[in-house]
């Protein structure tokens, strides 16, 4: 009996590049000569046929025009690629913008999810960018109850593809200990098993969170770019 297709998916978040910009991430303790390294990683290990979860914090152009040699960089690299929105993606435009100008620039290789979800193999990607454990003031309240309606409609995406969800957030929906509650009850009542995330940086940093470990049932897995040693992790 001719078994399934295997479909590799990989993910890794904070890219953060500025080749169009002069925001070096070089000046940061083991970001020296990044971009490079996060090439020859890649390349490594991601085929032609292979699908990359971006999770955020993809490029630091302020219009979505001036990240242009952002995205040629990772459209050169070897698989489809999906982005999620992160807190520094200011270029995040409108889902109709965005896609017209990937296609306008040729970017064939290179999606979002939003309010989406797309299917790879036997898994459904979904997720959003998420916001802050903390969040207390009725601003940050407002952007948590419209990150919650934007996973919900990602999980639902994600139901009609008949694929296992598995949920991407730039934002860790726990850290040192507190919860974003919101979106964690929305992982643990729709059944989520896994959840990856970005946004923490730096080894100590990277302690706090909850990393490697289960919260609630949901296995947690941190994929910022410098904690992942600059090389893609595989999902499935």
């Amino acid at each position: 009996m001719e078994g399934l297709r295997i479909m590799p998916l990989f993910a890794i978040a904070d890219l953060h590049l500025s080749l169009g910009e002069n925001k070096p991430m070089d000046i940061f303790e083991g970001w020296e000569n990044y971009v490079p390294r996060l090439e020859e990683n890649w390349r490594a290990v991601v085929g032609s046929d292979d699908t990359v979860v971006i999770a955020g914090d993809i490029s630091w152009a302020m219009k979505l025009e001036e990240a242009e040699r952002d995205f040629r960089f990772i459209d050169s690299l070897p698989g489809k690629k999906l982005f999620l929105k992160g807190n520094h993606d200011y270029w995040w435009s409108t889902r109709k913008k965005i896609e017209d100008y990937l296609a306008a620039h040729g970017f064939g290789s290179i999606g979002i999810v939003h309010n989406s979800a797309v299917a790879v193999g036997g898994i459904a990607v979904c997720g959003t960018r998420g916001w802050l454990y903390n969040a207390e003031s009725a601003e940050d309240q407002k952007i948590v109850s419209r990150e919650a309606g934007r996973l919900n409609a990602s999980l639902d995406a994600a139901e009609k593809t008949g694929a296992k969800p598995v949920v991407f957030l730039h934002y860790p929906p726990v850290y040192d200990g507190v919860e974003c509650r919101e979106l964690m009850d929305i992982l643990v009542a729709r059944g989520v098993s896994d959840c990856y995330f970005g946004h923490i940086h730096g080894r100590a940093a990277a302690a706090h969170s909850p990393a490697g470990q289960q919260c609630r049932g949901v296995r947690m897995h941190l994929i910022s770019c410098d904690y992942l040693g600059f090389t893609p992790i595989l999902v499935s």
